[in-house]
């Protein structure tokens, strides 16, 4: 009996069982996950108003805002949230805590230079003049020392 150096192979043989089930999740494993992909992107809240019925990481942070703050739009919420931090802290940290959410939610950007005049004008009240202006720094395009000068001008 002479045996061959070449490996026999089946002709007309498809696969198994498992050879099928490698297929079909081949076919549609990338389907599903596209989808899925999708869907999870349509799901975040890519405006950035927590008005959205969508509950993002920021809203859950944000649940011991009063009742009132809900019906306000953003930029007055944190304008508000400033402001008491101010009466308790100097007007650096505040500063810092207004460069840190205009950098988390950039739709706030737009309404910095006047949050940073309103934190001047109430550090003038505060700290007086010239101990206000000693915390201005460029956060904001300066508005902070120009809320400050028209305070006490």
């Amino acid at each position: 009996m002479k045996h061959s150096t070449t490996p026999q192979t089946r002709r007309g043989h498809r696969g198994g069982p498992a050879r099928r089930i490698g297929r079909t999740l081949a076919l549609v494993l990338p389907v599903v996950l596209v989808l899925s992909g999708t869907l999870a992107v349509t799901r975040v809240n890519w405006t950035g108003s927590p008005r959205s019925s969508v509950l993002t990481a920021t809203d859950v942070t944000d649940v011991h805002v009063s009742s009132k703050a809900v019906s306000q739009a953003p930029q007055d919420v944190l304008r508000d949230q400033l402001m008491t931090e101010l009466q308790d802290k100097n007007p650096g940290q505040v500063l810092t805590h207004l460069q840190q959410a205009v950098n988390g939610h950039p739709s706030l950007a737009e309404h910095c230079t006047s949050i940073a005049r309103a934190l001047g004008r109430a550090a003038v009240r505060i700290y007086g003049a010239s101990r206000a202006q000693s915390y201005a720094r460029p956060v904001c395009d300066t508005s902070f020392a120009s809320g400050v000068l028209a305070a006490h001008s």
